[in-house]
């Protein structure tokens, strides 16, 4: 391959990237706290930049609670445990929540609704709401990657007498285990950083600590909506 067809090829990926709303979001989201840990809670540009972002970011969620609603409604895989299915469902009925209240946030905020107690109320509850479907979310990955290592091991007394890392299925499982296990480290902080945004504990999660947490939560979000190798290898 030409460096023209694998400068090509690059910028073929980055274009198919760029234009999943989800993934503009989650780099503005970088940018957000980043930007929150830079200013500390100062005033300055680092500041100006994290609340004109974070007020740029409720545009790209607009009706996006449609989404969680829709998996609420979902029928769940056969064989899942009960109390994974009710987590799940609290995760989305959570998350839809927060989404939809967070419209009226930005109502709130552009100057459209007057009412400010009202709106920093909304605000609070809405963040409850993402730190409630963030624990559950933790949760369910916790019982998830349960799951798998129960499923993984059987597998491996199956196929003892070979290689396991050969075998498709089993590859299929560790593929999954990890992808879990990235979710579980990202729902672990993005607790730290809801409690962070309430203020739930100010002197040990400052502005700067919320910030760092936010700022590798978006990275790991950003790496999680990267194009699979099947897109890879057709741009090639």
């Amino acid at each position: 391959m030409s460096s023209l067809d694998a400068t090509r090829a690059e910028l073929g990926l980055l274009v198919l990237y760029l234009n999943k709303a989800e993934a503009r979001d989650k780099i503005c989201r970088a940018i957000q706290y980043g930007s929150k840990f830079l200013s500390n809670g100062e005033p300055g540009t680092a500041q100006n930049v994290d609340k004109t972002t974070s007020l740029a970011r409720k545009v790209f969620r607009l009706f996006k609670f449609v989404n969680d609603l829709h998996g609420l409604i979902s029928p769940t895989p056969q064989g899942t445990p009960l109390p994974l299915v009710l987590l799940g469902k609290s995760k989305n009925a959570l998350l839809s929540t927060f989404l939809f209240l967070d419209q009226f946030v930005w109502l709130g905020r552009t100057g459209i609704v007057e009412n400010k107690e009202r709106t920093e109320l909304l605000g609070r509850i809405s963040l409850f709401c993402w730190m409630g479907s963030s624990v559950c979310t933790t949760l369910v990955e916790l019982g998830e990657l349960g799951r798998l290592s129960g499923s993984m091991k059987k597998l491996e007394k199956e196929i003892k007498n070979s290689n396991k890392y050969d075998n498709e299925q089993y590859q299929a499982k560790l593929k999954k285990s990890n992808e879990r296990t990235l979710a579980l480290i990202k729902a672990g902080i993005d607790v730290v950083v809801a409690a962070g945004l309430l203020q739930l504990a100010p002197q040990k999660i400052t502005p700067r600590v919320t910030g760092a947490f936010g700022f590798a939560s978006s990275l790991i979000s950003c790496y999680q909506l990267l194009p699979p190798a099947s897109a890879k290898s057709k741009t090639s």
